[in-house]
């Protein structure tokens, strides 16, 4: 079978790794990018053996299937038009910057049979899924996601920016009505919130405590779940984990066993199999239009608490 023609729309931080990854893996055949910046434009086409288009209208014409890793208050005129043309889309998170235009986007993908996945990569972390299979009925979570500050990303808030991949998560992870959210934030360097917690209540009783800052010293990516007969400690950025299980009257302790991979590489290599084979994906338009349409309420009552 002929492989898949991909590219990239707009190769700043982001899609520029997009594009190493497309042309590592053999089921792919990276051919253009496009970025309005033509400097970008020409470099990265030019490190990647790819064509740099011309607009976006040249580059749907030399692709069966994209990445969109441009600005989030584009994602929805860039998806759109590459799903008009019967192209397979990829958007990085957050899918849209409001829910009307997710939703609309979801409904065009499955209308035209093609495949809308969204960039929420942490679902394909091998950690995750190394635990995963522990999990059986989550009763409190507490995510923490932290980073320096950087002026990339900063168009949004941190809730959209980086929270939102904690959600998306949390929502596969308790499949229960929300009942309550509390949330607060701060700007501090942006117009927006640069740090931001919530706590979150479920209809089944679980509850989830979420962190985000993007002003942050350090670095940090983990998530704890305790049920009733575990706790579950997840270190995304290590890609590590571990396991206190009640055995008898003990606690025992086991160590989460994984092989490392790029997160990334394993999520474009997916998009590829299910643009190839119409498998769907991992994080679809629907999955992660309610991720945003929750990020959106806390954001919401953060901007009302200011």
């Amino acid at each position: 079978m002929k492989n898949l023609r991909v590219g990239v729309v707009g190769v700043g931080h982001i899609g520029s790794n997009h594009a190493r990854l497309y042309a590592e893996i053999p089921s792919a055949e990276f051919t253009a990018v496009y970025d309005v910046d033509p400097i970008t434009n020409r470099t990265i086409a030019t490190k990647f053996r790819a064509t740099p288009a011309g607009s976006l209208d040249e580059f749907i014409g030399m692709v069966d299937a994209a990445s969109v890793a441009t600005p989030t208050n584009t994602h929805y005129a860039v998806a759109q038009s590459l799903l008009m043309k019967d192209k397979h889309v990829l958007v990085e998170k957050p899918i849209t910057d409001n829910t009307a235009h997710a939703a609309e986007l979801a409904d065009l993908a499955a209308r035209n049979g093609l495949i809308l996945q969204v960039g929420h990569v942490e679902r394909f972390n091998p950690i995750l899924g190394a635990l995963e299979k522990h999990l059986t009925h989550p009763r409190f979570i507490e995510a923490h996601r932290l980073r320096p500050y950087s002026e990339r990303g900063t168009d949004i808030g941190v809730v959209l920016d980086l929270m939102i991949h904690d959600l998306e998560v949390i929502l596969h992870f308790v499949r229960s009505p929300l009942w309550s959210i509390d949330a607060v934030g701060v700007p501090v360097l942006s117009r927006s919130e640069d740090i931001a917690n919530v706590r979150l209540h479920f209809e089944d009783g679980c509850v989830a405590n979420v962190t985000a800052s993007r002003i942050s010293p350090e670095r940090m990516r983990k998530i704890r779940i305790f049920q009733e007969d575990a706790y579950l400690s997840l270190d995304y950025q290590n890609q590590s984990g571990e396991i206190y299980r009640r055995v008898g009257r003990q606690i025992w302790r086991d160590r989460a066993s994984v092989e490392h991979e790029e997160p990334l590489k394993l999520q474009l290599t997916s998009f590829i199999e299910c643009a190839s084979t119409g498998r769907q994906p991992r994080v679809s338009g629907s999955q992660a239009t309610a991720a945003l349409e929750l990020a959106v309420k806390i954001t919401k009552q953060i901007a009302a608490g200011g």
